[in-house]
């Protein structure tokens, strides 16, 4: 038997003597790289964590002493020494292990929201919340030096420091988010590293003896912050490690330990990854870290080889990114455009409040962001952006359903949040050709801002248009069509599917791909006035998007046509693969095929629809019977 299957919970940590522990971490790394191979997930930057992870739970009573993982996805270890081991062959998976904490699987997983730069004020909280009843209660806050480029973790830092509560902040320091970690702080960590050179520097400067300074809190920033500093140790050290937990823990106010670690250690291909130490992966080879299949074209992809050949063309095009140049698509336009492209580190907010300076001085910014982390900069979109009718051009990749990352990647809201942007132009490509053009269509246009939203899967065939009526794309027509099905980006092609399998049974649907899908364009007023039934189809949420949207342009009309909005309910949406939480909320084919069916049978049992007379109710049960199946 292995040491780690002796570990049901941190408590079996606190008896394993030196040999044991060097045994356990090599057997978890073990461990995490073959089932992160089986299943997909977080690879390098659990790989990292191994035995800080264990020194922190052999250093402190969770859960009586919440430990909060900033970002989460170096929270397998923690999974593992919590007693979550037998879960792991389900990683991910619908109604399997999260892949971040996750407040329903453990009492020891206090946050589940995986946006970065959060740990720090979390800490916060529960800190002020435990002195109202006892100021001796400790809090653990894990974050990484990525993460501490956000702009929250400076705001927690500047109330925990004046505070003087019991928090300690442990800073993961592994030079890196994604890539390499950009800005000053890496610099000054890196100063603070050479700390001998570093403390008679500012001895120096202050006029004081190097001991005092040594002492005191003037030799780093956050030392000048308020915080007592330890370190830097070394990571992978465990017994350094406890050391300077305990240290921390008899101190009476906010402490930081600064620890080094190493993104992807243990594991060859992660530690000589250059692009981001496998950083998250899907299913590999567990001994070289290669894809076990090979990869097709994304949308990512299409959209970072339209925007390489757009700034070829257009020398005013920057390119902005919230440290993730390469998995935004950003990497071949920051090689050949260096100059013109911008990583502002984690920091969604100052991508786009930047955006719009750059906007003010002559330059046309695409922001390239996951839908999901643009909410978080919604107020500097509506009011740095589009209150000065800039033209900034939004990017969001991973738009809609994810997938295993769960709900708080979901980029679900973008479109409920953008359409209440005045002036803000939102495209919803349906394949490679029309999101050429409508990349293209948005950064030409210099009268305010535009979007493009894109999912995360492989980009599919292309769907050609019978014809363009101004500005929407006809995809589906019949004489004699009552339903109007109004599709928005990737929606397009179930929505196609299932127009030709209704028509096959005589419901005869038209099918428009509306391009510019927000502001919605009067042309679909127009056109629903010829159907006596409008069903609109998003991956979004149904309230406030593009469907709520329609029906509201027809109620604006005096337009009796009704309307049935498809798309996700306002709920969070847990993780599983894209496909299947698609078909779990009626976003596929045959969803489309059943929705129509039934708003069309109830149609029929109200009598305004004369064709649905002429097929009958045998017709549509028959229909709905066979989408069922």
């Amino acid at each position: 038997m292995g040491v780690l299957e002796t570990i049901a919970g941190p408590q079996d940590l606190r008896c394993l003597d030196d040999e044991q522990l060097t045994t356990l971490a090599h057997e978890i790394r073990e461990f995490v790289i073959d089932a992160v191979a089986k299943t997909g997930g977080h690879l390098g930057s659990n790989l990292g964590v191994v035995e800080l992870t264990m020194a922190l739970h052999r250093s402190f009573d969770s859960p009586a002493t919440p430990i909060i993982f900033d970002t989460g996805h170096q929270a397998y270890i923690h999974k593992l020494l919590t007693g979550r081991a037998g879960l792991f062959g389900s990683l991910r998976a619908a109604g399997g292990l999260s892949g971040y904490p996750n407040r329903a699987e453990s009492v020891h997983d206090f946050v589940e929201n995986s946006h970065a730069s959060t740990a720090l004020s979390y800490a916060d909280g529960l800190a002020k919340a435990f002195a109202l009843d006892d100021p001796s209660q400790l809090v653990v806050a894990v974050v990484g030096d990525g993460a501490l480029t956000g702009g929250l973790a400076w705001e927690a830092l500047n109330n925990l420091g004046a505070a003087g509560r019991r928090v300690i902040v442990v800073l993961n320091d592994n030079g890196r988010s994604y890539a390499p970690t950009i800005g000053g702080l890496p610099r000054h960590l890196e100063r603070i590293c050479d700390r001998d050179k570093y403390v008679e520097v500012i001895a120096r400067l202050a006029g004081d003896d190097v001991e005092t300074v040594r002492r005191g809190r003037s030799a780093t920033l956050f030392g000048m912050l308020g915080f007592d500093y330890l370190g830097p140790v070394d990571g992978h050290d465990i017994g350094a490690l406890e050391r300077a937990f305990a240290e921390a823990r008899e101190a009476g106010g906010p402490v930081l330990v600064h620890c080094r670690t190493q993104k992807g250690r243990g594991f060859q291909p992660a530690e000589t990854d250059v692009a981001d130490r496998l950083h998250s992966v899907g299913k590999v080879d567990a001994r070289t870290g290669a894809p076990l299949t090979p990869a097709k074209p994304t949308w990512t992809d299409k959209f970072g080889e339209e925007l390489a050949i757009l700034g070829e063309q257009r020398p005013e095009l920057v390119a902005i990114s919230a440290a993730m140049i390469r998995p935004t698509g950003l990497w071949s336009f920051s090689q050949r455009f260096p100059d013109r492209c911008f990583d502002v580190g984690i920091a969604e907010q100052q991508a786009v409040t930047s955006a719009a300076g750059l906007a003010m001085g002559g330059a046309h910014p695409v922001v390239a962001l996951y839908a999901t982390f643009a909410n978080r900069a919604f107020d500097q979109t509506l009011l740095d952006v589009g209150l000065h009718r800039l033209p900034v051009t939004f990017a969001l990749d991973r738009a809609g359903i994810t997938g295993p990352d769960g709900p708080s990647h979901h980029g679900v809201w973008d479109l409920s949040l953008l359409a209440g942007v005045p002036g803000l132009r939102v495209a919803a490509p349906r394949d490679a050709v029309t999101l050429s053009e409508e990349l293209r269509e948005a950064v030409a246009d210099d009268a305010g801002p535009t979007a493009l939203r894109y999912p995360k899967s492989a980009i599919g065939p292309a769907i050609p248009a019978l014809d363009r009526w101004r500005g929407i794309d006809l995809l589906r027509a019949a004489p004699l069509a009552e339903v109007l099905l109004v599709a928005v980006g990737s929606m397009v092609a179930p929505a196609t599917e299932a127009a030709d399998a209704l028509a096959g049974a005589g419901v005869d649907c038209t099918v428009v791909d509306p391009r510019w899908v927000l502001p919605v364009n009067p042309a679909i007023v127009e056109l629903a006035a010829r159907h006596k039934l409008v069903v609109s189809v998003e991956e979004g949420m149904r309230a406030g998007g593009v469907g709520a949207r329609v029906a509201q342009a027809l109620a604006d009309a005096a337009m009796a046509t009704p309307v049935t909005v498809l798309g996700l309910p306002a709920e969070f949406i847990p993780h599983g693969e894209r496909a299947q939480l698609l078909r779990r909320y009626g976003l596929d084919s045959g969803g489309l095929v059943r929705a129509v069916l039934s708003t069309y049978a109830d149609r029929i049992a109200a009598g305004p629809l004369s064709k649905a007379r002429l097929l009958g109710r045998t017709t549509v049960r028959r229909v709905r019977e066979g989408a069922n199946r």
